[in-house]
């Protein structure tokens, strides 16, 4: 049932953003920083379509793992096949993929602030995910020749998560998001909390991949295997 849904979602999201079907082949690749309202810029690689005939809409991912060209940023023709199965088979019908570096993680400027609550709302000039999010959809929609005004943003988990906060107050261009296994309530029944019961290492171990070192995905210094005894003589989390 879960599969199906997916595949539910995922085809009433292309139809959303009435993507063409000129069975594109071929894409270029570039790295651009795009500003956003309080200076900062953000790492952004763009796959463009390359050979078809139409205007196409925008499909955007943001992530805190890195956003990777790999062509290292050259504007030179990609195999669209070479995306993977996952994106692939909807690059194919003509999209411009859009994968964005969060504030303050790898290639992006400022700082990272896991799970940022969105302050926007009730904060004057303050910046978060939803606002960072429609700074780049309108970015694109006025600086990607081609493009037909609509975009998409999705992603799986904490990209998932950007997806669905970046949804929140959107850019009038942003006509779907598809958020698959993003957290929902983080205390009753997510990752961090079971029940209002603290996973400790989950927590940790976590927090410091994406938090301790911005370049990269971290992975932290233990010094044994069984982390049983090592996290029980941590003792209380009490200040």
């Amino acid at each position: 049932m879960k599969r199906i849904s997916g595949l539910l979602l995922l085809v009433f999201f292309s139809m959303a953003l009435q993507a063409q079907t000129d069975s594109i082949r071929n894409m270029t690749i570039k790295e651009v920083m795009i500003p956003m309202r309080d200076g900062v810029r953000l790492h952004t690689v763009i796959f463009t379509p390359v050979g078809g005939t139409s205007v196409y809409p925008i499909l955007l991912q943001r992530t805190p793992y890195g956003a990777n060209s790999p062509l290292d940023g050259k504007d030179t023709l990609f195999p669209v096949k070479e995306t993977g199965n996952y994106f692939g088979s909807m690059l194919q019908e003509g999209y411009f993929l859009v994968v964005q570096d969060i504030r303050g993680k790898y290639k992006s400027e400022g700082s990272m602030q896991i799970h940022q609550p969105l302050i926007h709302a009730t904060e004057k000039n303050a910046v978060d995910e939803s606002t960072d999010t429609w700074d780049t959809i309108d970015w694109l929609v006025k600086n990607l020749p081609g493009n037909n005004g609509k975009a998409g943003i999705l992603g799986v988990s904490y990209p998932g998560w950007l997806a669905l906060v970046g949804a929140v107050d959107p850019h009038p261009a942003l006509k779907a998001s598809s958020e698959q296994a993003c957290m929902g309530d983080l205390f009753l029944g997510d990752d961090f909390h079971h029940n209002g019961a603290f996973r400790l290492s989950y927590g940790m171990e976590y927090t410091y991949e994406v938090e301790w070192d911005k370049t990269t995905d971290s992975d932290f210094p233990f010094p044994q295997y069984d982390l049983y005894d090592w996290y029980l003589k941590l003792g209380s989390l009490k200040m």
